[in-house]
This record gives structure tokens, sequence and C-alpha cells, in this order.
């Protein structure tokens, strides 16, 4: 991951799949791989460390290294991007990106270190303002016993506007990952644009190969169509994909497999789809993380302030899911 200071993008597998991880800018956890401290007679003595003795020393030095084992399994924070040199996703820096964390810590360590550290700046914070209010009453002479209510009362006090700045984070929080669902449907109706524009360009190639079967046009008319879609759990037409038709209009089309313009249209239409698919993937992850957020506690009751409700998922509808019928029954 690093080399002399300088950070290596590197591949992550998990259940999903494999994803580049590009590190710079990220907050690292690493293990402590190597440490020891020697004494001249210790080859590493010299060999790691200045080439002299340091004056005024013990003699002594120690070597501690940092880094972060191959294969080693690590929990991984941050903003997931298209990568530029081929269609598939990478998670890099984002100054949009709340956070971007690499850590040898699984989730559940690195969530409980947080609300840890929470818990402590709350106490802390409750025992800075009561001490102070004590303190300030010792050094006017007041009896601390007659204002035990008062005491009480800025504890509560301090408590309650915790809880509102909390209820206010928590609100502000889901209506971020909210906005994101939104614009993850954006980049899904971007990908549908690109793919209506090529469409006809691949009616345009056909033309002087097809004999107007009605099957070719009624499938080229359903995928002129699919420029407008909309997001799941809305009334309105769905996306299907056009791979299966393309497979099928160049098997029924021999002689479009030479046309160097068809065979550069197909590859713009299949980077298409996959970048269709990412998008798709994309939308599905996170408004899976906004639903799961909707329907936990405490975060679940904030939600209702602002009447969140939990959004659909894309599914694959019948027409992607149809195989294309190829027929190779000469017409009379």
């Amino acid at each position: 991951m690093a080399n002399g200071g300088e950070t290596i993008p590197f591949y992550l597998q998990d259940n999903g799949g494999v994803i580049l991880i590009q590190p710079e800018g990220a907050t690292i956890e690493h293990l402590k791989m190597f440490e020891e401290t020697c004494t001249p007679l210790n080859p590493l003595y010299y060999g790691k460390g200045p080439a002299g003795a340091v004056a005024n020393s013990d003699g002594r030095r120690r070597f501690v290294e940092m880094g972060i084992p191959v294969k080693a399994e690590l929990y991984i924070v941050g903003q997931s991007r298209e990568r530029q040199d081929i269609v598939a996703p990478e998670i890099a820096a984002d100054e949009h990106a709340p956070m971007f964390l690499i850590s040898t810590r699984s989730e559940e360590q690195v969530s409980s270190g947080m609300k840890w550290g929470a818990r402590c700046w709350t106490i802390f914070g409750l025992l800075s303002v009561d001490g102070f209010t004590v303190w300030r009453d010792g050094a006017l002479n007041v009896d601390p016993r007659s204002r035990i209510a008062i005491y009480v009362a800025i504890a509560a006090g301090y408590l309650f506007l915790g809880l509102l700045a909390w209820i206010w984070m928590v609100f502000n929080s889901l209506v971020d990952v909210r906005q994101r669902v939104h614009a993850a449907w954006a980049l899904v109706d971007i990908q549908l644009k690109r793919r209506f524009d090529l469409i006809p360009n691949l009616v345009n190639c056909v033309k002087g190969y097809s004999d107007h079967e009605a099957q070719l046009q009624t499938e080229l008319a359903a995928l002129r169509n699919q420029l407008v879609a909309t997001p799941p759990g809305v009334a309105g037409p769905d996306h299907g994909a056009v791979s299966n038709v393309i497979v099928g209009i160049a098997e029924r089309y021999p002689e479009l497999k030479a046309s160097e313009s068809f065979l550069a249209l197909q590859k713009n239409l299949s980077d298409t789809e996959q970048r269709i698919a990412l998008a798709r993937s994309y939308f599905n992850e996170i408004a899976t993380h906004y639903n799961t957020r909707l329907e936990i506690v405490p975060e679940g009751y904030v939600a209702l302030l602002g009447a969140m409700k939990p959004q659909p998922l894309m599914e694959a509808n019948e027409f992607e899911r149809a195989a294309v019928t190829v027929d190779f029954t000469p017409k009379n």
C-alpha cells in the first residue's frame, strides 16, 4: 500500500467481487509489523540507522515498522466512483464523502470505538460543566448542598441539549443519504440517456441488412422508448437490457459481424450496459443503507420526524430476463 511514503493502489476482494482502492487521502490504520530494540552489536543498529553513533546516547536504537500485510482483512469506508481506464468501480477520496477510512479493525470494532469515543466526550462535557459550577460556587463560599437542585438542572439541560444536537446530526445525515439515493438514480438515468443516443446509430447500421421483419422493428422500437425510466416504487416505465437484443440481431444478420461500425456500436452498447449495471448496483447499495438506517433504533424514530419512507430496490424486469428468440427459418 505504501512505498517510501507513497501510496500505491491495490485491489480488495469481498463477497461481491474485486474492487480497486485508491488509498491516497485516506485515514489508514496500520498494524505494527516489526519492533526491535538493539545495540551496536546487532547488524540492524547501523544497517537501518545513522552510520555513526549519536553523542550522549545510551547506545540502543528502537526500530518500528508499521504497515498492512498482504491478504489482510480490511474494513474500508469510502466513496465509490467509476474508473477512468475501464468500466468498473473504485473507492477513492472524495471531498464530499464524510469519511475515507482503511482499517485493519473490523466494522464492529470501528463502530464500537466511535461509540465509546462519543460517550466519553459526553461524560467529559457533563463533568466539566457541573465541575466548573461546583468549583465556582466553592470559590464564592456557597454551600454546594444548597444548590444540588441547580446542579441536577444544569446536568439535565446539558443532556437535553446533547439530545437535540444528536437528533439534528442524525436527521441531517439521513437527509444526506436520501439525497445520495436520488443522485444514484440520476446516474442510472444518465446512462439510459447515453444508451438512447446510441440506438439511432444501431437503427441506421441495421437498415442496410434488415428486411424490416416485425420482430426486429418491435425490439428496436422498445429500445427507443427507454429514454425515460422511473425509480423503483414509482408508477411508470422500467428499463431493460439491450445486450440480448444486440446478440440476436448479430445472429440473424451474420454480415453485421464484419461491419466495423456495428462492432464499434456493439462495444459501446456493451460498455453502456455495464455502466447501467454499476449504477444500478450502487443505487441498490445506497438504498439498502438508507432503508437500514430507517429501521434501526433509535435512528428510525428520527426518520419519522421527516416522514422518510424506505426506497424500493431495482430488480431485473421481465424484459431484461427474457431471452431473445433467433429464428433462422428461411422466408418465402
